[in-house]
This record gives structure tokens, C-alpha cells and sequence, in this order.
């Protein structure tokens, strides 16, 4: 029976996402972030610039890219899940995050000649792929719980990827310019949150139109964070 309810329930939403919302509209705006104040040189001249320090590699907080901004509410009516993919290419996971909604099905496919072992120790899934090739039958996972899930190879030191999984389906990924669009959002009044994997996220109430677009923008930092 409740198999039989979700599935009425799925297709409704997919029926409704097809005719196209009748009252529903956008949400637009920007990301970006800001560090902490930069303590000055001392001696003069830029500690960096010397030999025990030139390899340190700075964050640049104008450049961080990859912010997600969601509605953080669980709607009435759960979403039909959705499929996403995340390629392991040259060594590296593409794309490297990846926000889906929940009980969407991941597919990990490889793409290079060497193999790769896939593996998370996250709360909301953990998982390990074992060892395969780019011959064999990409795995899939199913993400049932929401949350941070970060996954690794075992074998190669620098693959890491972070896949958010979301409460509902309006989510965007920021693009090169910290821009980002959510479009067909039921109106109404809900929390939006900006996220990014090295700061802390923020919160703001919006009221979504029945028609037109509403704009909201972030700036993500340190401030937030408690103080001993």
C-alpha cells in the first residue's frame, strides 16, 4: 500500500512539473564569500615571498567557487528521485560537487585506464565501490538520508568529492560568478540557505511570487562563527 501511495504521489508531481506550475516563480541572486582580515607583515615586506613560505598556497575568497543555494524545507510532497552522474576522469571526480535531491541515484562511472576504488565514511551513506575499471558496469547509489556526504579513492590521494543531498528539488549550483537561478518554486515563504564546503552557511526568509522573480544575495564568512 505505501509502495503504491508513493508511487501515485511521484506521479503527480511528475505530472504537475510537466504542466508547468501554475503559480510559481524564481528565485535569483548572487554568492560570494569574504576572509578574515589579513594580519599585517611585521618586518616589512611580504612573508610569503620568502622561501619558507612561497609554496603556501593562500585561499582566495573572491574565487571560491561552487556554492549551493537551496530552500531548506521538506515540501508536503516528497519529489520522484532523480538521477545525477559523477565521472572519475584524469584522477579527479567531475564535477567535483554535486547537490541532488533525496533518494536520488548517483552513477559512478570510470573513465580512465587505472582503476579507482570509491568509497564515503559520511553519516547520511556510507558506501565502498571496490576496486573496478572503465570496463565494467558503473556502480550506482541510491542517497536516502539528506546531508553532507564526502567521498574519496582510496588509491589516489587528491580525488575528493562532496555530494550535497537536499530536502526538495529547488536547489542551484552557483555558476563562475556566484550567480544562481531556482526556477518553478511553489509561492510562498520559506528559509533559503547558501552553502559552501569551507564556510559557514547562511539563512534568509524570502517570499516567492506567484509570478515573477524575487532576488536575494549572500555573502558567506567567518563572522558567524563563536570565539573562545
Amino acid at each position: 500500500m505505501t509502495l503504491a501511495l508513493n508511487s501515485r504521489l511521484a506521479w503527480l508531481w511528475a505530472a504537475l512539473c510537466l504542466a508547468g506550475p501554475v503559480t510559481a516563480g524564481t528565485i535569483t541572486g548572487t554568492v560570494t564569500a569574504r576572509g578574515a582580515p589579513e594580519a599585517s607583515g611585521g618586518g616589512g615586506g611580504d612573508k610569503y615571498a620568502s622561501r619558507r613560505y612561497k609554496f603556501v598556497e593562500r585561499v582566495d575568497y573572491a574565487k571560491l567557487s561552487d556554492f549551493i543555494v537551496y530552500v531548506d524545507q521538506i515540501p508536503a510532497t516528497p519529489p520522484p528521485p532523480g538521477k545525477a552522474t559523477v565521472v572519475q576522469k584524469d584522477a579527479a571526480f567531475e564535477p567535483r560537487v554535486l547537490p541532488v535531491s533525496v533518494g536520488s541515484t548517483v552513477l559512478w562511472p570510470n573513465e580512465d585506464d587505472i582503476y579507482h576504488n570509491v568509497f564515503s565514511m559520511s553519516e547520511p551513506k556510507e558506501f565502498n565501490l571496490g576496486l573496478y575499471s572503465a570496463k565494467e558496469a558503473p556502480p550506482v547509489i541510491t542517497f536516502d538520508k539528506t546531508g553532507r556526504v564526502d567521498v574519496f579513492c582510496s588509491i589516489h590521494t587528491k580525488m575528493h568529492c562532496i555530494v550535497l543531498v537536499l530536502p526538495n528539488p529547488w536547489f542551484a549550483l552557483s555558476d563562475a560568478r556566484g550567480r544562481f537561478v531556482i526556477r518553478d518554486v511553489p509561492a510562498g515563504t520559506y528559509k533559503l540557505r547558501a552553502w559552501h564546503e569551507r564556510l559557514p552557511s547562511a539563512t534568509k526568509e524570502i517570499t516567492v511570487p506567484a509570478e515573477g522573480e524575487v532576488t536575494v544575495d549572500f555573502v558567506l564568512g567567518l563572522e558567524a562563527l563563536p570565539k573562545p
